[in-house]
């Protein structure tokens, strides 16, 4: 077993584009030759484009790309520029007198970060296209993790900053990995340790608190908690599956949401998965599965211990330098 970059898995290419004195941006993961998807959706509010068609009883089996990004509802306009690119490039579902791109999109909400006036659009999105590349994988403040946040049961003042993550893996011809936008409601957790390394900051911000424990203390209190959540990611691997098993794919993927994310899954999340397979490598689903929460796992660390702070909002080693994740986000 090797670590490798999420982008060096066959058949995919990411690319990203941001703004950062508006705090969004999206990122786009391109399969130009087509790839069988699924998608899980547990958040309580969701913001996604053509994931009914990722149903395995309806007609189209490939999709050609997936956008991440912020802006809320806004948000999904960046795929309209993604579609204007692979049309040019003769990439899509052919229906004749054109070639219609299959595009898949989530978004999740960082309106309150920066300047909410300015929202992924078409031109970013077909920039984050023209960004796009086999084997490069930054992470933090880019792409969707631009105004990505964490911890804001309590408000922004008491917020911290998150971003973009991806961890991969490598065994024998087999090629597996995550990419996430972490935008929760409440805390990251190591799960190796139980030790909560992003979140809710206690009123001195220099430790992290307990959002659960908020959440519990007010349990009578029916508050709009809608305060700019949602994590949405990607599993792509190179194995062979279909429609059905990608989207059973999606559904273990979120084993990892569980064991990082404190709470995972609330109505005031749009929690989102897809998966990606471009069909070289036999495995067994339930592997991949393991595989596939393992990976998320790691992207999610990633993406809180490998930003930065931005606009003010203090980040994991503003917290504690003295903390080292094990959790390497480069090749090993």
């Amino acid at each position: 077993m090797q670590r490798i970059l999420f982008s060096e898995i066959e058949g995919i290419k990411i690319g990203h584009a941001q703004n950062l004195t508006a705090a969004t941006g999206c990122t786009v993961i391109l399969c130009e030759n087509g790839a069988t998807a699924g998608v899980d959706v547990r958040g309580g509010a969701p913001g996604t484009r053509e994931t009914d068609l990722l149903d395995p009883v309806n007609l189209v089996e490939q999709i050609h790309a997936i956008v991440l990004a912020g802006g809320s509802a806004f948000g999904l306009d960046a795929a309209t520029g993604v579609m204007q690119y692979l049309e040019e490039n003769n990439i899509g579902f052919d229906v004749q007198v054109t070639r219609v791109p299959i595009v898949c999109a989530a978004v999740l909400f960082d309106l309150f970060l920066g300047d909410h006036r300015i929202r992924p659009d078409r031109e970013m999105g077909y920039h984050a296209c023209r960004n796009a590349a086999h084997g490069q994988c930054p992470h933090g403040n880019v792409g969707a993790g631009t105004g990505a946040t964490v911890g804001k049961i309590l408000g922004m003042d008491r917020a911290m900053k998150s971003g973009l993550g991806s961890d991969a893996l490598q065994i024998g011809e087999l090629q597996i990995g995550a990419l996430v936008a972490v935008n929760c409601l409440g805390d990251v957790i190591d799960p190796e340790t139980g030790k909560r390394i992003a979140g809710l900051l206690d009123e001195s911000k220099t430790e992290i608190a307990d959002t659960e424990a908020v959440m519990i203390e007010d349990y009578a209190e029916k508050k709009n908690r809608f305060a700019g959540n949602t994590t949405i990611g990607v599993i792509a691997t190179n194995a062979k599956l279909t429609k059905s098993q990608a989207t059973k794919l999606a559904s273990m993927a979120h084993n990892g949401y569980a064991r990082t994310l404190r709470p995972a899954h609330s109505m005031f999340d749009g929690d989102t998965i897809f998966a990606l397979a471009t069909g070289h490598a036999e495995a067994d689903l339930s592997v991949l599965g393991l595989l596939a929460a393992r990976v998320m796992e790691r992207a999610i660390i990633c993406a809180v211990t490998e930003t930065t702070s931005l606009l003010g909002l203090k980040c994991h080693a503003d917290i504690d330098r003295s903390i080292r994740i094990e959790y390497p986000c480069q090749p090993i």
